[in-house]
């Protein structure tokens, strides 16, 4: 008697849990593909399924970063920008790009950042050419580094940063250094070990650890920053690790990237963004001119913060993406070492081929995670049967990040196409309009495609059945890879 009352107490408990679970789903997810898949999990796994959800499934940090998040003018101390900063119509009537008005406005009210003047964005090609820049930068830093980044592996190149870090501390720089709980994990031996001996101040963005692992496992700062002295500025797709050093053949796992230096006054957003995630972890309110310092044009490039993270209303890169594939009217060329489309960008992806618009997307051939190219193939024939074409870059690994419109616009961070930068990642990316820059992007892209492998529909359709059920399989977890 006893026995079965317990037992129903038990079963009662495990159905209100799931209810519970798959009630929240219901109410708060966006995709109702999620919503259906947590509501699977949370009546057929009793208790498990609940807790799972918990876990994984509930955006904890929305509400908590808005509440974090500081006034624009209490983070630059009222702001050291004059008026004329900043771009308008005219100003992209002057650079040729009047065409692309609507994705001016888009990004405007999107975004609720200005477009500013007089910037620079010169490219670095993989470790050899972006590390020796970045860290004369901090060798010659007076007053403040700030550096922020995903993946901080220690080994060759972080014992570069670390002392160079270092060096700049004891001159009596201010440094400050950002790692993200998860990426640091890539390393065997975690960098906080090396920046805590160096006697540096540095802070994990969410650590992943005990009694909640995997609170927040889903939702990592994947942005990479460095600003120094509050007037140059380093960003893009590129960690810190040996493995970006893709020209010794010597070195394991090469990956091949691209990173950039960026002068002019969009380097107070970048610096903005450094210091608002600081804040978000540490509570160190930090502004003023010491940190935005008064910036002088540096080049001709029209250049916008494209800030996003799940603690934003909106998708602002998914939104810039697509609205770059709408406005298009001649070329799109695309880089990125992850496609995972969801529907509404292989609808956009698909109708810019098919008004006549050439897209181009390169991807890497051999990927560092199978599981994702496998489900990143299967969404291949959709683009290919509407004119999209595909290419396949060799080894090294390309983790190379770009998205470039008619040699005049581009995406340039560490955002890639796929539900994680979406959805979940905390990203940096910069929309710039600057012919000079897409025109040197733009040849650097035909370049790699003259070495790349085309991807063919015939290729697709006539994969063997096991190699169509392996993709098939992969692409149900799209929405958590």
């Amino acid at each position: 008697m006893l026995a079965g009352i317990a037992w129903m107490m038990v079963a009662l408990a495990a159905l209100a849990a799931g209810v519970a679970a798959a009630g929240h789903a219901i109410a708060y997810k966006r995709d109702p593909r999620a919503a259906v898949a947590w509501v699977i999990v949370a009546f057929t796994l009793p208790f498990a399924g609940p807790i799972l959800y918990l876990l994984f499934g509930i955006n904890r940090l929305r509400r908590q970063a808005r509440r974090w998040r500081r006034p624009r003018a209490e983070l630059s101390g009222g702001g050291p920008m004059s008026s004329r900063t900043t771009a308008d119509f005219s100003d992209l009537q002057a650079v040729g790009a009047e065409h692309l008005k609507e994705l001016f406005n888009l990004g405007s009210r999107l975004t609720d950042a200005p477009m500013f003047l007089g910037n620079r964005a010169q490219p670095l090609h993989d470790g050899e050419e972006a590390y020796p820049a970045m860290l004369e930068a901090i060798r010659a830093a007076e007053r403040s580094v700030n550096l922020l980044t995903y993946i901080f592996d220690a080994d060759e190149a972080g014992r570069q940063f670390v002392d160079a870090l270092a060096d700049a501390h004891r001159r009596g720089v201010a440094v400050r250094a950002l790692v993200d709980g998860m990426g640091e994990r890539y390393s065997p031996v975690p960098i906080s070990r090396w920046l805590a001996e160096a006697g540096l101040r540095w802070a994990h963005f969410l650590p992943v650890r005990a009694p909640w692992p995997g609170a927040y496992i889903n939702l990592r700062n994947h942005r990479k920053i460095l600003v120094v002295d509050g007037k140059l500025a380093f960003t893009g797709g590129m960690n810190i690790s040996s493995r970006h050093y893709a020209r010794r053949p010597a070195v394991p796992r090469r990956v091949t990237d691209l990173h950039f230096r960026i002068g002019g006054p969009v380097v107070a957003a970048l610096q903005e963004t450094f210091l608002d995630d600081w804040f978000f972890v540490t509570g160190e309110m930090l502004g003023g001119q010491r940190f935005f310092p008064e910036l002088e044009p540096d080049g001709p490039a029209l250049a916008r913060p494209v800030v996003d993270g799940p603690d934003e209303s909106l998708g602002r890169f998914q939104w810039m993406v697509l609205g770059g594939l709408a406005c298009a009217k001649k070329r799109v060329c695309i880089m990125t070492p992850y496609l995972i489309p969801d529907r509404a960008l292989v609808a956009a992806l698909g109708t810019a081929a098919l008004r006549g618009v050439s897209v181009t997307i390169v991807l890497p051939l051999h990927a560092d995670h199978e599981f994702v190219a496998w489900a990143s193939r299967a969404y291949l024939w959709e683009l290919l049967e509407r004119g999209v074409r595909v290419f396949f870059r060799p080894p090294p690994f390309a983790h190379t990040k770009l998205f470039l419109v008619d040699r005049m616009w581009l995406l340039l961070g560490s955002a890639n196409l796929d539900p994680r930068s979406f959805r979940l990642n905390f990203e940096l990316n910069l929309e710039i309009y600057d012919p000079h820059l897409a025109g040197e992007l733009g040849r650097f892209f035909d370049d790699t495609v003259a070495g790349c492998e085309e991807a063919t529909l015939e290729q697709m359709d006539a994969r063997p059945v096991h190699i169509r059920l392996r993709d098939g399989f992969a692409k149900l977890f799209s929405p958590y890879l």
